[in-house]
């Protein structure tokens, strides 16, 4: 008996052995890329909130993130409007709300793109001429174009607001309706 006890003791250390081994290494996760990997982008807008504001936009990413040029239209004269990255492409919603709230991949509060902590999304306030149009050249910093990384806008949404960013207010900046929409597709 004593030679079958110690058969089973062998044969529970070899199965305890088995279960404390370290499991068989994962296969490493895709590297996202950090940096863009498009050229250029563009942004038709589209009225929303049955507003007549719509424009045209280029997206070319550059060495401090993504410059955004082209021109606004349908505007009152001299008016001030919120301008925001959102997470989601979708401007499908009559009023734009399908598009989401602004892109925010870091967690961070609400505020100004030229001061202090702010969302990715996050830009200073567009200023309509006495036509109403805007001559849009602005820098977003801190994120990409294509490559599919957290901070990529590519696919995302570009929105004009009925009212200024306060640059405070949580989670939005109090900008109001959104009046037009575009969504970021990647041209080359």
């Amino acid at each position: 008996m004593r030679s079958s006890h110690v058969v089973l003791a062998a044969a529970i250390a070899v199965g305890l052995a088995a279960c404390g081994s370290t499991p068989p290494p994962r296969p490493a996760a895709p590297v996202v890329p950090v940096v863009s990997t498009a050229q250029m982008a563009e942004a038709n807008l589209s009225p929303a909130s049955a507003s007549l504001v719509s424009g045209r936009l280029a997206l070319v990413p550059d060495a401090r993130g993504v410059h955004i040029t082209g021109v606004i239209g349908g505007l009152q004269p001299l008016q001030v409007a919120g301008f925001h990255v959102h997470e989601r492409g979708d401007c499908s919603a009559v009023d734009a709300s399908s598009a989401g709230a602004h892109f925010n991949p870091a967690g961070q509060p609400h505020g100004r793109n030229s001061a202090g902590a702010h969302h990715a999304g996050d830009m200073d306030n567009l200023r309509a001429d006495a036509q109403g149009r805007v001559n849009v050249d602005i820098r977003l910093p801190a994120v990409t174009l294509g490559g599919g990384a957290a901070t990529d806008i590519a696919g995302r949404a570009l929105i004009v607001h009925a009212n200024a960013d306060d640059y405070r207010s949580q989670p939005a900046g109090n900008a109001g309706a959104r009046i037009a929409c575009g969504v970021i597709r990647v041209v080359r």
